[in-house]
């Protein structure tokens, strides 16, 4: 029998952890697991020591009342499975809780395993330095990471990512246009001005001035929005009322993947959907805009460390995603770049449509699979 323990701190980990945890028993059927974990874990068979929902917070101010219940979850974890080893430890995402949870347990002869790498390649890159020495494995979600971590020497390997297995390589636009109600014949734009209060606040208004010079322009077009949730519609719509309350929008609740494949183009915030636009195959413009004072210190620091800001760009390696970032989002920009991707020559879209449904291939490896394969031969390993 073996034993392994997870955590996760969030929905997207408690997804990527229920898979893990069914493929892991498809390779090795006598596993126990248990840990901090969510509903689809705990579904899939892992005893959860703590609910996930205790980890699920963002940002300093949210999480420094809860420090100190934090901290003690993460003692109380550590002397339990010091005391009670177990044949290895899995950290999902989660890195400010995982990764000093990995080194306090790599210390005491625990194989550790980080699945999801931060972000150290793209944003403060001296983060490595608390992964080095600390983890037997890194799992990588992307083919470029495991070259950063190759540079400083921390054990790497990428596994494909969850999304390109669950997207097909292939979707039909006019079924799902049909199944959401949408004109099947008009030249649809979907509009996702982002999923959290801040971003609406800053990159929705721009938006909302370009829809306006594109549907003076192009009268026929017809704009799909997917909001996550009534608190962002209401917000959304609030704006729309002030800004372009004449503009025809159509508002989809939640359904945002079959916005994306029911669409011509796509004007997006830059995010996790700007992968998911690029898995599905379709043009995009993707903008972003964070606060002035943000801006400056990361241009003053220069703390991006990235070519591109979108993944599908740094992922390809070309700018294939015109990216519309802090003062270069303004409604002119936003009505130039969906009219240049509208008039594009089909030499230049057949070229786009291939470099990203190459990067599907590359992406599309099984990745629960790979990586309960990586995760079983660290094991292996630490026995020998």
């Amino acid at each position: 029998m073996m034993r392994i323990a997870i955590v996760v701190g969030e929905a997207s980990g408690d997804i990527l952890g229920s898979r893990l945890i069914k493929a892991l028993q498809q390779q090795h059927p006598n596993i126990q697991f248990e840990g901090v974990a969510g509903a689809e874990m705990v579904a899939a068979g892992c005893e959860p020591l703590y609910p996930m929902e205790k980890l699920a917070v963002m940002g300093f101010s949210e999480v420094l009342p809860r420090l100190r219940e934090l901290l003690k979850m993460r003692k109380d974890l550590v002397t339990r499975w010091q005391e009670n080893p177990p044949d290895l430890f899995v950290g999902i995402d989660a890195p400010d809780f995982n990764l000093k949870l990995e080194a306090l347990l790599h210390q005491h002869n625990i194989p550790t395993v980080h699945y999801v790498s931060p972000s150290v390649w793209a944003w403060r890159e001296n983060r490595v330095k608390k992964i080095k020495g600390n983890i037997d494995l890194m799992l990588t979600l992307f083919p470029f990471e495991v070259d950063f971590y190759k540079r400083h020497q921390i054990p790497a390997t990428f596994v494909g990512h969850p999304l390109a297995d669950e997207i097909p390589l292939h979707s039909d636009k006019q079924t799902l246009r049909k199944k959401l109600g949408l004109n099947s014949n008009a030249h649809i734009l979907a509009v996702l001005p982002g999923s959290r209060t801040g971003e609406i606040k800053r990159i929705a208004p721009d938006f909302l001035r370009g829809l306006i010079l594109l549907h003076k322009k192009y009268p026929d077009w017809q704009f799909v929005t997917p909001l996550i949730n009534k608190d962002i519609y209401k917000q959304f719509e609030t704006l729309k009322q002030d800004i372009a309350p004449k503009i025809p929008i159509v508002f989809i609740d939640g359904q945002s993947r079959s916005v994306l494949a029911a669409a011509d183009q796509i004007l997006m915030a830059s995010g996790t959907a700007v992968l998911e636009g690029m898995l599905i195959n379709r043009p995009m413009v993707a903008a972003y805009r964070v606060s002035a004072l943000t801006a400056f210190i990361i241009r003053r620091f220069n703390m991006l460390k990235t070519k591109y800001f979108t993944l599908a760009n740094n992922l390809c390696d070309e700018m294939l995603v015109p990216e519309l970032i802090q003062e270069d989002l303004t409604a002119e920009n936003i009505l130039e770049e969906i009219e240049k991707q509208f008039l594009q020559n089909k030499k230049q879209r057949d070229y786009e449509k291939q470099r990203f449904h190459d990067m599907h291939l590359l992406l599309r490896k099984n990745a629960s699979e790979q990586a309960a394969k990586a995760i079983l031969a660290v094991t292996t390993q630490h026995n020998l």
